[in-house]
């Protein structure tokens, strides 16, 4: 028979997405090189049309026509390799679709090859981890428009689904798929830091317990923080310790890695010329939580044993997370909306937060809010600026202040919701102090300047006597 689906790479993330296509009714067929992966595959696919194989061939034969393949291996060099290993057994018209977190450059240079060869690809984000591979995730595709057609179908059945809405749309050309999941990351970064960070206010600031941390994440779910990262930062603090009579939380060694697309982020910011202060600061915080050894050589010089100065409220920290959260989507959106125009990828805000509502790691009913904002102005140049938006954000801002200024004097890292307050006072001030750094740039450079009163650029002679 001819399969409607192939997926090649049957970990667990490809193991469950496959699945979870394969129970909305289509015909599947997994690719690998572990027999041991097929079997589980076939396995847990029995009551479905499923079949597993490590013969390549065989698994391109076996598709229906144009052939549908998706790619869940990792990012790199075993993308290409992949790809090159198929080249020679595709038909013109199939489908290549890498729903793997590769770089947007990657993806550009995938499809522009393929594109010459009359082949048709999709740089896909997909987002919700293995659970949500199986249950429904959030999914971002880019690239052809015809060919994201012949697979609109089977992605709709398989995405999370919010109020009926399928959790997926076409984005936009080339890597624009790519690059909206890389965003999607970089603000799932920051979202964690900044609950990361009142996290330290409530253990150590606080003396909360892991019950009463439990407690109030649990409640902060059912308001406006309503979220999955809030929703499993709750559950976190309840599970136990399976090797000692402890929680968990306690006995995790407090180093975060990372996998790069946080870092990805930061760059291309940097390369659009963009500001995303609380991404950059959630990146640089982890890297300095690596540095175990030295940080514990600091606190020798540089003792915490100051006692608490100020008080602030569980309330308060709701509030400042509110406040944060708001921000940081609006950082990441906007840079979203500065490659938007650079690229070319013609990016529709308002779908991106309805996709965004469900399945995905930074799902939050704040983005029925933020859609709402997209409808009432498709154009807007920043979230914050909305006039709804500006109402939350003016609403919570003293209070985010208030847990700022805390948080520095009992010497409580707090890089990410301080990024986030610095943001929203630069981004809304008529006069900034750069007239001096241009000043600087042109007295020792001779790097001009623009005037206020009229056009044009000037030098000025600095130097007396």
């Amino acid at each position: 028979m001819k399969y409607d689906f192939g997926l090649v790479g049957l970990g667990v993330m490809g193991r469950n997405f496959i699945l979870n296509v394969a129970e909305n009714g289509f015909s599947v067929i997994g690719l690998s090189s572990k027999r041991e992966s097929i079997d589980t595959l076939e396995s847990d696919g029995k009551d479905f049309t499923v079949k597993g194989t490590e013969d390549a061939k065989e698994f391109i034969e076996s598709l229906s026509s144009p052939r549908k393949i998706m790619l869940l291996v990792p990012a790199g060099d075993p993308v290409d390799s992949v790809i090159d290993s198929f080249i020679p057994f595709l038909s013109p018209g199939d489908i290549i679709i890498d729903g793997g977190n590769s770089h947007y450059d990657d993806t550009e240079r995938r499809y522009n090859k393929l594109k010459k060869l009359n082949f048709h690809f999709l740089g896909t984000g997909v987002s919700g981890g293995s659970k949500g591979a199986r249950l429904g995730p959030s999914i971002m595709p880019g690239g052809d428009k015809e060919a994201y057609e012949l697979i609109r179908p089977i992605f709709e059945k398989a995405s999370a689904k919010v109020s009926g809405d399928p959790c997926v749309s076409f984005l936009g050309k080339t890597s624009a798929g790519h690059y909206v999941k890389m965003i999607h990351n970089g603000i799932e970064y920051a979202m964690m830091q900044l609950i990361s960070e009142v996290y330290h206010v409530l253990r150590y600031g606080m003396d909360k317990s892991n019950d009463e941390i439990h407690q109030i994440f649990s409640t902060w779910n059912e308001g406006t923080l309503n979220s999955y990262l809030i929703e499993i930062t709750g559950d976190i603090f309840s599970a136990k310790d399976g090797e000692s009579d402890t929680y968990l939380i306690d006995m995790i060694l407090d180093k975060a890695k990372q996998k790069g697309t946080g870092k990805w982020t930061s760059q291309s910011a940097m390369d659009f010329g963009v500001a995303v202060p609380t991404i950059d600061s959630s990146v640089s915080m982890r890297i300095i939580s690596s540095f175990k050894d030295v940080r514990g050589l600091g606190e020798e010089i540089y003792p915490k044993s100051n006692p608490v100065v100020g008080e602030v409220s569980v309330g308060d920290l709701e509030k400042a997370l509110i406040y944060g959260f708001t921000i940081c989507y609006a950082q990441g959106l906007s840079q979203l909306k500065v490659t938007s125009l650079e690229k070319g990828y013609s990016l529709d805000y308002r779908e991106i937060c309805k996709i965004w509502r469900g399945g995905c790691i930074i799902r939050a009913s704040l983005l029925e809010e933020f859609m709402n904002a997209f409808s009432r102005n498709s154009k807007l140049e920043n979230l914050i600026f909305d006039k709804e938006i500006s109402n939350m954000i003016k609403e919570n801002e003293s209070i985010a202040r208030k847990v700022s200024v805390y948080c520095i004097n009992n010497k409580i890292p707090s890089i990410a919701l301080n990024s986030t307050i610095s943001y929203l006072d630069a981004i809304t001030h008529t006069n900034l102090p750069m007239n001096l750094i241009q000043a600087q740039r042109d007295c020792f450079g001779e790097h001009t300047f623009e005037r206020i009163d009229k056009p044009g650029t000037y030098h000025n002679e600095y130097w007396q006597g």
